[in-house]
């Protein structure tokens, strides 16, 4: 008998002749949900979303995925990935479970699509959801990434709210969406971008192309301020850590630098306390000034 990949049915499992019972009962499978096992080694950690997501799927016939894990297995990450998964079940009434948020939502089948053999909610409809749902930021960020990822304008939710006005949280769409901008390449680079201009930094542009006095195409950055030639770029733990990262980060500052721009760092604490941050952007732009 082979094994199983991934978290399965028992009972479906068990009629197949893919596990017996015996083995199901036994220390080497997991048990998820009722009816939904996996085999010990390939239980999904706290910290894998899209894996938890998998094995929540089975728990409900026909749910659909939504939320944080929908953005996850739609390619666009943009949460914490200990985030409990969304099953959006319809009018059923079904038991919530640790790690499961139940919503009753009904969905229209254009609001659903199939991922890796998932059904998640599209990144539009996982958008409207999220942003009616998070903080001014972390909703912004969310659309951010939902739009990029999803190839739809953020406006588009302004039809959402028109056609769903008594939506819970429907009144903080059309902040978030004046706010959004898909151009931005990663969440941490959104927040960046929030924080700035919440403390009265100009609008960068973000993914700005930069070329050299020649016209020669030099690379981008994530938020820059053309006319003075000054860009701010997010720098993760992986960039300090990661020794081929590290280099080429040196060797792509040397290049904006030689093309006459000033790159300023950003770090996971100036997000947390952007008013620093800010306060050295602004300097930098009053000094380069044209």
């Amino acid at each position: 008998m082979e094994d199983i990949a991934g978290p399965f049915r028992a009972s479906e499992a068990i009629a197949a002749g893919k596990i017996s019972r015996g083995r199901v009962a036994g220390p080497s499978v997991e048990r998820l949900f009722p009816d939904v096992h996996v085999l010990s080694d390939q239980v999904a950690g706290p910290a894998d979303l899209a894996g938890r997501a998998a094995e929540a799927a089975l728990y409900v016939e026909g749910a659909v995925i939504g939320g944080y894990a929908a953005a996850e297995l739609l390619g666009a990450s943009c949460g914490r990935r200990t985030a409990p998964v969304d099953l959006v079940v319809g009018r059923r009434r079904v038991r919530p479970r640790p790690g499961l948020r139940i919503r009753q939502d009904v969905l229209a089948p254009a609001e659903i699509e199939q991922v890796e053999g998932l059904l998640v909610t599209t990144a539009l409809r996982t958008a409207w959801d999220l942003v009616r749902e998070l903080d001014p930021i972390e909703g912004v960020v969310a659309l951010d990434a939902l739009a990029r990822r999803g190839g739809f304008d953020p406006t588009e939710l302004l039809a959402t709210v028109e056609s769903r006005p008594r939506s819970r949280g429907a009144s903080r769409v059309p902040e978030a969406v004046a706010r959004a901008d898909r151009r931005s390449g990663s969440p941490p680079e959104t927040r960046m971008r929030l924080g700035l201009v919440d403390h009265g930094v100009p609008p960068p542009v973000p993914q700005l192309e930069v070329c050299d006095g020649e016209g020669w195409f030099v690379g981008h950055v994530d938020l820059g301020w053309e006319e003075a030639k000054v860009a701010a770029e997010y720098q993760g733990d992986h960039h300090r850590t990661d020794r081929d990262q590290w280099m080429h980060d040196q060797a792509r500052f040397a290049e904006l630098a030689g093309a006459g721009w000033l790159v300023l760092p950003c770090t996971a604490q100036d997000l947390r306390f952007p008013r620093a941050f800010a306060k050295r952007v602004l300097a930098a732009l009053a000094a380069r000034k044209p």
